[in-house]
């Protein structure tokens, strides 16, 4: 017994000591590497600054056409969306009435015409003999005074003439404006009547046309104050020049002038509307659709733009970004952003020209944590971001997200 406990006791010794030793003679595992990170070299570059002012188009001048007189619609006389032009006949109201009412006017006027000639002619018999005091002078006031009102009548008559010649040629409807004539909203033997409500047809002159923007009112101020020191080209007194971009994004040719003159802030918003107007010869533009005018603002000779990817927001709400120094090692920059160009940030302060910015991989990058940079261009950052999209993946750090997200 003696001789197997000593036996036991020394197997449990020589286990304690290869546990021992396995356990504090190893060696200790390697550090994982340093994580990649997709970075961007910044380049400064000459920037020509723009304002963006997304607004709708107007007609530069509208025409509800509507009748004058009463009466049954005869004919259409021009075609609907077509082109007319100022003083085109546009409807045929029915004009027997109005040509009955004007012979009768005019018969009304002959009568008095008559009734005039004769009382003339015995004023003029009248006189010589008043002289001779062989007309009584009560004989000659009364011819007088019955040549006037026969007089007066002719007058009267003349009017009603005038009156049914007008009624006559109010019959046929005319167009104030030249423009296009959009859908008639009567046809054919409709009933109208003078003056109604509702209007025949509406005549809409789109060249030029005008682009109203709404604007926060110290956007006006900055405009007023960049026209008068000549940063914006002037197209006119107190007009800026300025240009146009379709709904789908195409430039439009012509250049407009925006306006600065008669705007009111209102009350309830703080904003004004800008009113731009633009030539239209080919009646590209029609209203009611939504365009972008754009001013520019001058140039700048190193402007620094950031893809808004590689900008993010600490606590405080203030821009920061990640970039990579020659050792590998990340610092963290508070940036100052003066405006977002397409899906860039124009940023003034917190980076130069040369540094590398991390738009990658940000949800595994820290200030003073190493990293190991991997250099791309913008057009493989757009690819990226587009092949990001079309596959439905959330980039793990956006424009705008603050640090906090990633953690």
């Amino acid at each position: 017994m003696k001789k197997k406990a000593l036996l036991l006791t020394a197997a449990a010794l020589v286990v304690l000591a290869g546990c021992k030793k396995e356990g504090g003679g190893g060696a200790a595992p390697p550090p994982p590497p340093p994580p990649e990170v997709g970075t961007l070299t910044l380049q400064a570059a000459p920037l020509t600054l723009t304002l963006d002012l997304p607004g709708r188009t107007l007609p530069y001048r509208v025409a509800e056409v509507r009748p004058q007189v009463s009466g049954v619609v005869l004919k259409r006389l021009f075609q609907e969306g077509g082109e007319v032009k100022a003083g085109q006949p546009l409807y045929q109201i029915d004009p027997a009435p109005f040509q009955a009412a004007l012979a009768s006017a005019q018969a009304a006027l002959a009568r008095a015409e008559a009734t005039a000639a004769v009382n003339k002619s015995v004023v003029d018999r009248y006189q010589p003999l008043v002289d001779t005091n062989a007309v009584s002078k009560q004989e000659y006031d009364n011819a007088v005074a019955g040549l006037r009102s026969a007089e007066a009548d002719v007058a009267s008559a003349k009017a009603q003439v005038q009156t049914a010649q007008i009624n006559l040629t109010y019959t046929k409807v005319l167009s104030p404006i030249a423009g296009q004539a959009g859908r008639t909203l009567v046809t054919e033997g409709a009933l109208v009547t003078a003056n109604q409500e509702a209007s025949l047809v509406v005549i809409q002159q789109l060249d030029p046309i005008y682009v109203d923007a709404t604007q926060p009112s110290v956007t006006l101020l900055n405009l007023r104050r960049q026209l008068a020191s000549g940063k914006l080209k002037r197209a006119g007194e107190n007009a800026a020049e300025t240009r146009l971009k379709l709904e789908d994004g195409s430039d439009y040719g012509p250049a407009g002038k925006l306006q600065f003159s008669e705007v009111t802030v209102e009350p309830g918003t703080g904003s004004v509307t800008l009113r731009a107007i633009f030539p239209n010869p080919d009646k590209l533009l029609l209203p009611g659709m939504f365009v972008h005018a754009t001013v520019e603002q001058g140039e700048q000779a190193q402007a620094l733009l950031v893809p808004q990817q590689a900008v993010t927001r600490n606590q405080k709400g203030e821009p920061t970004a990640l970039v990579v120094g020659a050792d590998g090692t990340i610092a963290e920059r508070q940036l100052k952003t003066d405006r977002a160009v397409g899906g860039d940030w124009l940023v003034s302060e917190g980076l130069a020209a040369g540094d590398r910015v991390i738009v990658q991989g940000l949800q595994s990058a820290h200030a003073g944590a190493k990293a190991t940079p991997r250099e791309m261009t913008r057009e493989q950052l757009k690819a990226a971001s587009s092949a990001e999209a079309q596959t439905g993946k959330v980039p793990a750090q956006g424009a705008g997200a603050s640090k906090s997200d990633k953690h």
